[in-house]
This record gives structure tokens, C-alpha cells and sequence, in this order.
């Protein structure tokens, strides 16, 4: 079993940035890739951005390349998000996922929600314009 708590969701402006984090328990955090999804009102739940064991390999959806980076710190079991120039079209549930099987090496893969085994209960991200 594998418990993921996020934290760090809120409201901000339009151009602002946000940490969010993720902290994994249950099973040894450094065997298992990690994802970001994010569901608005009335959509469906999308995927935002995945990393690695190692975090050598990191993907990102178009929307967010360049204004996002995920990382982690195997150390502290915990995966981040780190959201820069926010829009208001980022307002969602974000939810971080557990991978435990960790073999995903594409951007198909890691954004297929199927791969993923854990899900947190997801924390709320409002960007006002």
C-alpha cells in the first residue's frame, strides 16, 4: 500500500507561482515513478507531468512545458510540482499518482492514468485573472 498526501494548492493571481508537494508513505518511495494530474469542473482528469525513479526522466503536457517542473527527493519521499506564470485555465484538482511498477520510458506511458496504482486525495489550485 502506498498513502499520498498533496499540500501547497490555493488561490493566486494570474502570473503567480505555486509549490505543490506530494508525500508518499508505505512503500519504499524510490521504486516507483511518479505522476501529476490535474481535473477542472465538468473535465475530465488530465495529465500534467510524470518523473522517474531517478528523476532523470521527466514529461510534461504541452500546455505546461516551460511553466512547470516536477521533481523529488527520494530522501524525504516527496514529489513537487513547482507551477510558474499560472493561468487561469490551470484552475483544477491536482492529484499526484504512484507508479509502482515503474516501467513507463515514453510520454504515452506516463500519461496514461492506467499506469498508475495510488492516487492522493488531490488539493485545490484557483488561478484569478
Amino acid at each position: 500500500q502506498v498513502q499520498l498526501v498533496e499540500s501547497g494548492g490555493g488561490l493566486v493571481q494570474a502570473g503567480g507561482s505555486l509549490r505543490l508537494s506530494c508525500a508518499a508513505s508505505g512503500r519504499t518511495f524510490s521504486s516507483y515513478a511518479m505522476g501529476w494530474f490535474r481535473q477542472a469542473p465538468g473535465k475530465e482528469r488530465d495529465f500534467v507531468a510524470g518523473i522517474s525513479i531517478s528523476g532523470s526522466g521527466t514529461y510534461y503536457e504541452d500546455s505546461v512545458k516551460g511553466r512547470f517542473t516536477i521533481s523529488r527527493d527520494n530522501a524525504k519521499n516527496t514529489v513537487y510540482l513547482q507551477m510558474s506564470s499560472l493561468k487561469p485555465e490551470d484552475t483544477a484538482v491536482y492529484y499526484c499518482a504512484a507508479d509502482i511498477h515503474a516501467y513507463c520510458s515514453s510520454y504515452g506511458c506516463y500519461a496514461n492514468e492506467y499506469e498508475y496504482d495510488y492516487w492522493g486525495q488531490g488539493t485545490q489550485v484557483t488561478v484569478s485573472s
